[in-house]
């Protein structure tokens, strides 16, 4: 068991719920940059948030949009902080496991068990120490895990899936911001899903 494991198991419900929704915001204002990096690549850290009622896994997923995305800011800076280029490459990572839990949210909401193997089958195509960290805590004995990077990795074109219909899809449109999805089915409904959250909105 690991140290968070043990810890978190010790706590009582008020503050097991105060620490998932909270302390990772704590540790951003706190310009604890090292110790938010190594909360949101703790296995026991993900599990726990998606398996809390007030939680779950659209949560988490938001949890890592705290995340300067790399892409926009200069290499040294996160947060107007000036950080190592290493640094870069963590967040990077951390993109990765936010954008596995997204590519697995339909899964993982049904059975939150699938949580190993989805994130074994979908991370182990990237060698980074962040991920190779998260993949060595998810323990052995969760029923099966992948061996070989097996599903659709994250930063594929695939970004989400998004179930409802009762039939199959056969026209989609993407609205021109990319926040909105509309679907037609041969169930014969239109749907309206943000695509953010994979959530329907009408």
């Amino acid at each position: 068991m690991s140290n968070f494991q043990t810890w978190f198991n010790e706590q009582s419900e008020e503050p097991k719920e105060q620490f998932l929704g909270e302390y990772h915001r704590l540790l951003l204002e706190g310009k604890k940059y090292p110790e938010l990096f190594k909360l949101l690549s703790n296995y026991y850290f993900i599990e726990a948030k998606i398996n809390h009622p007030s939680f779950g896994v659209q949560a988490l997923i938001e949890d890592y949009d705290l995340l300067q995305d790399e892409t926009k800011t200069p290499v040294e800076t996160f947060h107007g902080t000036s950080l190592h280029s290493n640094s870069n490459t963590t967040i990077s990572s951390l993109k990765k496991i936010q954008g596995a839990l997204r590519l697995s949210a339909h899964i993982i909401n049904q059975d939150s068990q699938q949580l190993p193997a989805q994130l074994t089958g979908r991370l182990l195509h990237f060698d980074t120490p962040e991920i190779n960290n998260l993949l060595q805590q998810i323990p052995t004995n969760q029923g099966l895990l992948c061996l070989t990077p097996s599903l659709t990795p994250p930063g594929s074109p695939l970004i989400r899936t998004l179930s409802g219909h009762s039939d199959s899809v056969n026209a989609i449109a993407v609205t021109p911001d990319g926040k909105t999805v509309i679907s037609g089915s041969d169930d014969k409904t239109i749907k309206i899903w943000d695509l953010g959250t994979g959530t329907e909105k009408f």
